[in-house]
């Protein structure tokens, strides 16, 4: 019998460990058996599409907003700065372009992890592991997790270079604050293009995929700024930089310039309409395919309509004095944040005539004398109490007040205010919308009262029931009583009257318009027809259901929106032309495709009777006066071929003549009438008409120049006075001059030709009848060639002037 050997100690040992190495093999092999067939075809990164927001951009390209669950940038590989992906080395994987996918050294501690605990508590993973994950797996923890990662990373590193893998890497990459891929951080963090980060602020950004949270600048400074110094010390050791440029970099703050939009124009409003429109023509998917919606505004007159709107209701709110502090208490002010642009602080200390106050971050502000002295009691809307003698009269310790900057860049004190206002604009020859601004802060209320705030137009409509009279055989000339009506009889009679109480009795169309007179409105729409002026102001927008089938319509009751304002101004401005307004000029998918281009209708004034590439001539004519009656006009141009133009033609809703004297009158609301403000602009080719209806309770500004049409209005949503002479001329032309200014700026004035059939005509003030060129009461007017006076009235001499225009127009 064959005597066995006893086996040694070590050898019990390796048969002992055999048993579950085989195991685990035998594991793993199944495992891999198990899992190939179900491993994800990593073929499809070639190929990969980025979740990425639909953007709506400004004509000029810049961002008005974005509309999507991540903040995506994505860049190419030679997009990356090089010290960037040093950085993300020296954090993540120094050996990342010599290994094949898979970090032994890391698995083997993951390994010790599974028996340690169970369970995997350290990573050990590649970037061409965390790119596997990133794409196609969950950020569960388990074995079976791991071992797919580790299949998937070898799958990719036979597909990829390492350089597509590095750019899939950076482009994926969750870094906070919604921001996905390096391109994206940049801009939230630090507001700049990625290869315009520092050293500093690379190393910042490739410190956040470790733990977004943890090392967040924003969240957590302090955490940030070891994990940066240590990523900086890694890429000196590696030899990735320089001596001295880790002296410059460790040196340098957080310098956050944190934004949690990268919006770079103020258009709130215009992006929810674009958000809308398109949902509706393409579905949900918008948020994440990376469409490109551009706008029909620009950043300029955008960002100038927003301002205008907030300084001018801010000036409406100042007059009418200081209501106190919006919240009283030190844990009041972690709960305000901007509106409109106006910044929260505490009060924090109060002087005999200054204040010190500290923002939510703990950067303190000082309030001079200048900057609170205004501050008067509100009372009531027609009354503030005396002037503030000291800060303490105005203010106490932890009161939660509103502030902003100057324009001397000195903090004053403000207040959100409880008035709401709205400013639309647009091209008069396309209806391309240039400006929309919906109310004072979006974030506090989201209606769009340029489109969706029905209100009573006052004296703004005015002009439509003065056209129609043009258009039906009046002149500016033309003379109207300016005297009393009355309507009905006893308590339920109704007895129009004109804002200043005055009548001026018969009264030529011209000044009756710039000067407003109600009297002559009514009697004017007595003579036209209210069934006829309701179905002509159709023509321009105004639906027939708003305007009242009775004499009030001549004052302005009809309910209007604004943007349907604009269109009908427009008409006056362009010459007769219905245009319709629209504000996307065309999208994008995020391959640049257009996927719609808007053709809008457009004024084309050659195709009435011109051939294709002839000016239009300028009419001539000799000017009539009582020394002959003798008409001397340009003759039509001979019958030609149609101009054909390659773009939809807007229609004519109006005579040219007819446009062409309202313009006219328009122009002397500005320049003698209620609209006189807007002469601050120093343009001689503004119009516009003020309106104000029954007891202040809404105030516009309907204007044009340039080739741009405005309307602004300001009132409360629930109507009620704005107060005693809080006129349009008063509360919205501020807002229209504040737009107009910078929106006109370097634009040429535009002043139309005059069409044929008006001649120019010299009238006398008192009579609107012909005159001698040396009469004191003359002066000039356009009037149709068939309406000219055949001979002068010669008669008792009347007054030489004409009254001042009335304080303003009330309906």
């Amino acid at each position: 019998m064959i005597k066995l050997k006893k086996a040694s100690w070590y050898e019990r040992i390796i048969v002992i460990l055999a048993f579950p190495f085989c195991g685990l093999l035998l594991i793993l092999a199944g495992l891999y058996l198990y899992l190939v067939p179900q491993l994800p075809d990593t073929d499809q990164l070639k190929e990969i599409r980025f979740e990425t927001p639909l953007q709506v951009l400004s004509r000029d390209g810049l961002l008005i907003a974005e509309f999507g669950e991540k903040h995506t940038m994505p860049l190419t590989y030679e997009q990356i700065p090089p010290l960037y992906i040093k950085a993300i080395l020296a954090a993540e994987d120094d050996r990342f372009f010599e290994h094949e996918g898979i970090n032994y050294k890391g698995l083997a501690r993951a390994f010790v992890d599974i028996l340690r605990t169970g369970g995997i508590q350290s990573g050990g993973s590649t970037i061409t592991m965390q790119v596997a994950k990133n794409y196609f797996l969950t950020q569960e923890r388990t074995f079976s997790r791991k071992f797919t990662e580790l299949l998937l990373a070898k799958d990719i590193e036979d597909l990829l270079t390492k350089q597509e893998i590095m750019a899939l890497y950076v482009n994926k990459i969750f870094l906070g604050h919604r921001a996905y891929g390096i391109g994206a951080a940049a801009k939230v963090y630090y507001n700049k293009n990625i290869n315009e980060l520092t050293l500093a602020e690379l190393a910042m950004i490739a410190g956040l995929p470790k733990a977004p949270s943890k090392y967040n600048p924003v969240n957590n400074p302090k955490r940030a700024m070891i994990r940066r110094d240590w990523i900086l010390g890694r890429m000196l050791e590696l030899g990735y930089i320089k001596q001295d440029q880790y002296d410059l970099a460790i040196k340098a703050p957080v310098g956050l310039n944190f934004r949690a939009t990268f919006a770079e124009v103020n258009a709130p409003w215009l992006a929810e309409m674009a958000r809308e429109a398109l949902v509706d023509r393409f579905g949900e998917s918008i948020y994440s395919s990376g469409y490109k919606v551009y706008t029909t505004v620009t950043s300029v007159r955008q960002n100038a309509a927003s301002q205008a709107v907030i300084n001018g209701l801010l000036a409406y709110d100042r007059r009418h004095g200081w209501r106190g502090a919006e919240a009283h208490g030190e844990d009041q002010l972690a709960f305000r944040y901007p509106v409109g642009g106006l910044q929260a602080a505490r009060i924090t200390a109060i002087k005999e005539k200054s204040a010190t106050a500290v923002f939510k971050n703990g950067t303190e502000l000082e309030l001079d004398w200048e900057a609170m002295r205004w501050a008067r009691p509100y009372i009531s809307v027609n009354q503030v109490g005396p002037l503030p003698k000291k800060a303490a009269d105005i203010l106490a310790v932890d009161d939660i007040v509103r502030v902003r900057l100057n324009a001397s860049g000195a903090w004053e004190l403000v207040q959100v205010p409880s008035v709401q206002g709205q400013l639309v604009a647009l091209n008069q020859d396309t209806g391309a919308i240039e400006a929309v601004v919906g109310g004072f802060d979006f974030t506090e209320s989201k209606f769009n009262r340029s489109l969706q705030g029905w209100r009573q137009a006052g004296s703004t409509l005015k002009p439509f029931i003065y056209s129609l009279a043009l258009e039906r055989g009046y002149t500016p000339a033309s003379l109207v009583n300016d005297s009393p009506l009355s309507f009905g009889e006893g308590s339920n009679a109704w007895r129009p009257s004109n804002s200043d109480g005055q009548f001026y009795g018969p009264i030529r169309l011209r000044r009756a318009l710039y000067q407003s007179r109600n009297l002559v409105s009514i009697r004017l729409l007595q003579s036209v027809g209210i069934d006829n002026a309701r179905s002509y102001m159709m023509r321009f927008g105004f639906p027939r259901d708003r305007m009242q089938r009775n004499l009030t319509l001549a004052l302005g009751s009809a309910e209007v929106l604004p943007v349907q304002m604009a269109a009908a101004y427009a008409a006056f401005a362009n010459g007769g032309f219905h245009v319709t307004p629209y504000f996307i000029a065309k999208v994008k998918d995020n391959k640049g495709n257009v996927l719609f281009q808007s053709t809008p209708e457009r004024v084309c004034r050659e195709c009435e009777n011109l051939p294709a590439n002839e000016p239009v001539p300028e009419p001539v004519a000799t000017e009539i006066t009582g020394e002959g009656d003798a008409i001397t006009v340009t003759e039509p141009p001979p019958p030609a071929m149609p101009f054909v133009p390659d773009y939809p033609v807007a229609s004519r809703i109006m005579s040219a003549r007819a446009a062409w004297q309202i313009q006219s009158i328009l122009r002397d609301v500005v320049a003698r009438g209620t609209g006189r403000a807007a002469l601050s602009l120093g343009r001689g080719d503004l119009a516009g008409k003020t309106g104000t209806t029954n007891d202040a309770k809404d105030a516009w500004f309907a204007g044009f120049g340039g080739k741009i049409v405005a309307i602004t209005w300001v009132g409360f949503d629930q109507p009620k006075t704005l107060g005693r002479m809080e006129y349009g001329g008063y509360a919205a032309l501020p807002l229209w001059n504040g737009f107009m200014g910078p929106a006109l700026s370097g634009v040429p004035e535009y002043h139309p030709g005059l069409p044929m059939g008006l001649v120019p005509v010299r009238v006398k003030m008192s009579t609107g009848q012909r005159t001698s060129d040396d009469d004191p009461d003359g002066y000039t007017d356009w009037l149709q060639v068939e309406k000219v006076p055949a001979a002068p009235i010669r008669g008792p001499e009347s007054e030489t002037t004409e009254p001042q225009a009335a304080p303003e127009d009330l309906f």
